[in-house]
C-alpha cells in the first residue's frame, strides 16, 4: 500500500519546504534526501561533486533513495532522483509520485547559485539542457502532475493534498 507522498522536480521547484509543509499538514513524517545525502557524506551536495562528480553524487542518491524502508512519509528527492529507474521503482512500490512542475524561466529566477547550489549535472550542461533532460524523466514517473508556478508554499501544500484527497 502507498502511504508515503514523493516530490519530483527540478531545484528551485520547492521539493523541501512544500513538503514539509505538506508533511506537517498531513501529520506525516518528512525525509529530505539531499539531506541524507549530506549527513551520511558529512560533505555538502557541492562538496561531493567538487571532489567526486556529478555521476557519484547520482550513484549515492540511488543508494541513499533505495534505503528508504518508512511508511506515512513525505519524501523529498534530490533533482537528479529520477535518473535512477531503480530508486523511482523503489519509491513508486510506497509512494504516490508527485511532480512539481515549474517553467524554466521562474526556475531561473529562483536560483540564483546555479553554479554552486550543489546540482548533479555534467560539467557541459547548461540549466536550460538540464531542464529540457528531465523534464521527460520527471513526466515518466510522475503520478500526480501539479503546476507549481504561480502558487506560494503553503498555497501548493493545500492543493497537492486536495489533489490527492486527503
Amino acid at each position: 500500500m502507498k502511504t508515503n507522498l514523493t516530490l519530483i522536480g527540478m531545484p528551485g521547484a520547492g521539493k523541501s519546504t512544500v513538503g514539509i509543509i505538506l508533511a506537517k499538514n498531513l501529520g506525516l513524517g518528512f525525509i529530505d534526501t539531499d539531506v541524507l545525502i549530506q549527513t551520511r557524506q558529512q560533505k555538502s551536495l557541492q562538496q561531493i561533486l567538487d571532489e567526486s562528480g556529478h555521476l557519484e553524487l547520482r550513484a549515492i542518491e540511488e543508494a541513499e533513495i533505495l534505503q528508504l524502508d518508512v511508511a506515512n512519509h513525505v519524501i523529498a528527492t534530490g533533482g537528479s532522483a529520477a535518473y535512477s529507474e531503480k530508486a523511482m521503482q523503489h519509491l513508486q512500490r510506497t509512494s504516490t509520485i508527485i511532480f512539481l512542475e515549474v517553467d524554466f524561466g521562474v526556475l531561473q529566477k529562483r536560483i540564483r547559485n546555479f553554479t554552486t547550489r550543489g546540482i548533479a549535472k555534467a560539467a557541459h550542461q547548461s540549466f536550460q539542457d538540464l531542464f529540457d533532460e528531465r523534464q521527460r524523466l520527471y513526466r515518466t514517473y510522475a503520478e500526480v502532475t501539479i503546476d507549481a508556478n504561480r502558487l506560494d508554499q503553503d498555497a501548493l501544500a493545500v492543493k497537492i493534498a486536495e489533489e490527492l484527497g486527503r
